[in-house]
């Protein structure tokens, strides 16, 4: 598989690790980080999460936007949100792949990014509720960083 690298700090990379850690709030499976840029034009990372059911990849797919709204206002362009089998969530510079678990299982779309340096997913020191809490209750104030 991919090696794990620490890249230099930029915008992308933290919004990337953020959406990481939301999808990991809500409970995605084999959540992973690649870094494509010097791979293709397409994007810089790449964000990989499953879900078990329709209801949860559509669950994570809602929660990464509105975290990413509320402290990046930030929306991305959203594909297959109806079927939810994959959904694509594209940012601009991250493009964020949410698949029902056998439909990634099937795609294996990582595989083809095997040469990608993978970019660890730190713990969160707050967690995602206390910060939805804070920016609902102030929605003028900036939401503390997570990690």
């Amino acid at each position: 598989m991919a090696r794990v690298t620490h890249p230099k700090p930029s915008l992308s990379l933290e919004q990337a690790v953020f959406i990481a850690q939301a999808a990991q709030e809500k409970q995605a499976g084999e959540v992973l980080v690649l870094e494509v840029g010097a791979m293709t034009s397409l994007a810089d990372y790449f964000v990989f999460a499953s879900g078990d059911s329709e209801r949860q990849v559509r669950g994570i797919a809602s929660f990464i936007e509105k975290m990413m709204s509320t402290r990046y206002k930030t929306k991305p362009v959203i594909e297959g949100k109806e079927t939810a089998n994959w959904i694509l969530m594209d940012y601009g510079d991250i493009i964020v792949h949410i698949f029902k678990s056998d439909v990634r299982k099937y795609y294996a779309l990582e595989k083809m990014w095997e040469d990608a340096p993978q970019i660890p997913i730190p713990e969160t020191s707050q967690p995602f509720s206390q910060a939805a809490r804070a920016s609902r209750a102030n929605p003028n104030s900036k939401v503390a960083p997570l990690s």
